[in-house]
């Protein structure tokens, strides 16, 4: 799960990480007056979408003024930001942070995230903040520092200490540069996120550090224990069919292809999106219904999937385990029927009760196509999509 700058900068400031004092506003008013409450010469207005490089797609302006804050707010509230991570598409403006403007002498790249290799925390810091990571690492793959925290003590403080040391800073800024990292690094464990970027975090010119921008993800599986995040998200951030099925416990990921893809389990729904590519096609989403699926979240599957009106065909490719075969067929055809399916079905399935899944799709007097195999299957389901694109 993702949430705003604003709400990430709230969650940092509570274990003592110094942010930039801001208020979130919804209207060209609430803008107004967050700005006179801050008393600040310059105060930033920034969108808060899920996406970054707001900044380049005109989703960060400096105001001189309150009036000036509300006249960008009433231009910025309800644009279309597109930045590199939105897409073509972009994401709509529907809230801001009115936020002080600093006296910034240098800005840093700081972050935490799980490392699958090392199977623990990585704190990532490079002194070249304020671009995409992804340049630097590009660039000069040796500006960026890497220290991996052992679960057990934490980030220690000769870590911290070797991090401020390695982005240059001394003095003062090297001495409250160790508890600002092990502060970042308590959040992180505390609220199960998954990732936490500061970039910027910069250095003032009285010698603070302070993150003046936040972006966390939580991990879904540990939102049990979190009511307060929970709370925290914002569905019109997310894709309306990508909502619709987290109410059904399914896995989806909406993609831009034709060939819709309905698969048990993540590396088979991994190698069907492959195989898919591989027979000249290209899938419309990531679906896994999981090992336990019933017949119930298989319906809601299917109809989730035709939702999308760019799908042209459906891949239906079923290792039957948990979820048998029959139990998939009879939620395929229930679904199938309710919703009038016009487009070709494709259907592969392998496992426990195969024989009796596969009667039930020929009796059900509707147009599956049973495929033998994987590949069989990406190649029928292309070919009655259209065709290789």
């Amino acid at each position: 799960m993702k949430i705003h700058e604003y709400q990430a900068k709230a969650i940092l400031a509570r274990y003592g990480v110094t942010t930039p004092r801001g208020e979130v506003a919804f209207s060209k008013e609430e803008a107004r007056e967050g700005a006179h409450r801050l008393k600040s010469p310059i105060v930033v207005v920034k969108a808060q979408i899920h996406a970054g490089g707001r900044g380049k797609g005109g989703g960060v302006k400096l105001a001189h003024s309150p009036d000036e804050a509300a006249e960008i707010a009433s231009r910025m509230l309800g644009m279309n930001l597109v930045t590199f991570q939105t897409g073509p598409g972009g994401r709509i403006v529907k809230r801001l942070l009115i936020e002080e403007g600093l006296d910034i002498k240098r800005e840093l790249y700081l972050s935490l995230l799980v490392d699958r290799q090392s199977a623990r925390v990585i704190f990532m810091a490079s002194a070249a903040g304020g671009v995409e990571i992804e340049e630097v690492a590009k660039k000069d793959p040796n500006a960026i520092l890497k220290e991996t925290i052992h679960p057990s003590v934490g980030l220690q403080p000769y870590q911290a200490r070797k991090l401020a040391f390695g982005l240059g800073l001394s003095g003062e800024a090297a001495n409250h540069a160790a508890p600002f990292f092990q502060a970042l690094y308590r959040a992180f464990v505390d609220t199960d996120a998954s990732m936490l970027e500061i970039n910027p975090c910069v250095l003032t010119g009285d010698g603070r550090l302070v993150a003046l921008d936040a972006k966390m993800t939580f991990d879904d599986n540990g939102l049990f224990r979190h009511t307060d995040l929970r709370g925290l998200r914002d569905l019109d951030e997310e894709d309306p069919l990508e909502v619709e099925a987290s109410k059904y416990g399914l896995n989806y990921i909406k993609l831009d292809g034709n060939v819709a893809c309905m698969v048990n389990g993540a590396g088979l729904a991994m190698a069907t999106m492959d195989i898919i590519k591989y027979a000249g096609g290209s899938p419309a989403n990531f679906l896994d219904v999981g090992g336990g699926a019933s017949a119930e979240q298989v319906k809601n599957a299917f109809r989730i999937l035709l939702s999308d009106p760019a799908v042209k065909a459906v891949f239906i490719n079923i290792f039957g385990g948990i979820l048998r075969c029959d139990v998939l067929a009879t939620g395929v055809v229930a679904a199938a029927k309710d919703l009038q399916v016009k487009i070709p079905v494709v259907v592969r399935m392998e496992g426990t009760n195969v024989e009796q899944g596969q009667q039930i799709l020929r009796d059900s007097g509707l147009n599956f196509t049973i495929a033998n195999g994987m590949k069989d299957g990406a190649q029928k389901v292309v070919s009655l999509a259209g065709g290789a694109r």
